[in-house]
């Protein structure tokens, strides 16, 4: 009896909890019944907020669906602006589900994969069209987003025909949008653009540019130009240079040439008033005996004229040996 007892219990405590599921916080649940997903009267998928909820044991299952902001990083892409130049862009943008039971009809049962592969062709498409109405400065100066800011708007509330032809990724997206209406029977309550990301339950949170780029071939062409223009720029520079040197060598060469030859005039000078002086001197000081004078003149022509060497043929009676003479009484 006590076994039995006890039995029951596990067995109502197993029924319990197969019969309980819990919805995580930042999660939305839906069940499926038999492989088919609940639906309220509008046909729409039931969807389960966070917190503890009853379920059919074996016959029910639950799908959660990420109710968090995700980010899809795009890989950078080649994009043409107004002025027919070529940029590579690298950019991300955030997403959340806005409506979860279009989300998990317009998707294929909630793939994330499959939301992500249309909103990266929508996304795409969108950024080209907005890089190709402006040039490249608009791109490069946008302070304020305006850019990133229209590209959101686009995807969030879709474009009209006649503002931007239908691509590939609205073709996509409008089947994914005709789905759901087939399977809510057109029992929606809210009109939605079928090619904006609304129409796959999806809303854009942000679009950020993380990096603008030239092309290779590109850049190495403006590298090379800007490379020529600082070459022109150096030899300008040197040859200025080479200007101002010459100007200063050839000032300090005349500077020079001015001081020495200044200076050889004043040499000049200061020796011939030496000369003067001295030849005044002498003259002044001769003058008071010429005869002195004469005999130290000779002595003089004595020294320098004879030698052990020499020979001179003169005649004796000459002036030049009155002083050798004897003098007379």
């Amino acid at each position: 009896m006590r076994n039995s007892f006890l039995f029951m219990i596990f067995g109502a405590l197993i029924l319990f909890f197969a019969s309980v599921f819990v919805v995580q916080e930042g999660q939305r649940g839906i069940v499926l019944r038999f492989g088919k997903v609940l639906r309220d009267a509008d046909k729409k998928p039931l969807v389960y907020v966070p917190g503890l909820h009853l379920k059919i044991p074996l016959i029910e299952k639950v799908k959660t669906l990420d109710a968090r902001i995700q980010t899809m990083d795009n890989q950078a892409d080649r994009f043409v602006t107004k002025e027919k130049k070529d940029l590579i862009v690298d950019s991300y943008l955030k997403w959340r589900i806005s409506d979860f039971s279009r989300y998990y009809l317009a998707t294929g049962g909630g793939d994330v994969s499959q939301a992500e592969v249309l909103l990266k062709r929508k996304f795409s498409d969108r950024l080209r069209s907005e890089i190709g109405r402006l040039d490249v400065k608009d791109i490069v100066t946008d302070s304020r987003g305006k850019l990133t800011s229209d590209v959101r708007h686009a995807l969030n509330t879709g474009t009209t025909d006649d503002e931007t032809a239908k691509t590939s990724a609205d073709d996509a997206i409008a089947s994914a949008a005709a789905l759901v209406e087939k399977e809510t029977q057109g029992k929606q309550k809210v009109t939605v653009n079928p090619n904006s990301m609304a129409a796959l339950g999806i809303a854009v949170v942000d679009v950020r540019i993380k990096q603008i780029n030239l092309p290779t071939e590109v850049s190495d062409a403006i590298f090379q130009r800007m490379r020529a223009e600082r070459e022109a720029v150096a030899r300008r520079h040197r040859s200025q240079g080479q200007e101002e040197a010459e100007k200063l060598r050839a000032t300090a060469d005349y500077e020079v040439t001015r001081t020495l030859a200044e200076a050889e005039r004043q040499a000049r000078i200061t020796r011939g008033e030496g000369d003067a002086t001295a030849a005044r001197l002498f003259a002044d000081a001769f003058s008071k005996d010429p005869d002195f004078y004469s005999f130290i003149r000779s002595l003089r022509a004595y020294e320098n004229s004879f030698n052990s060497t020499d020979v001179m043929i003169l005649n004796p009676d000459s002036d030049f040996f009155r002083y050798m003479k004897a003098p007379k009484n």
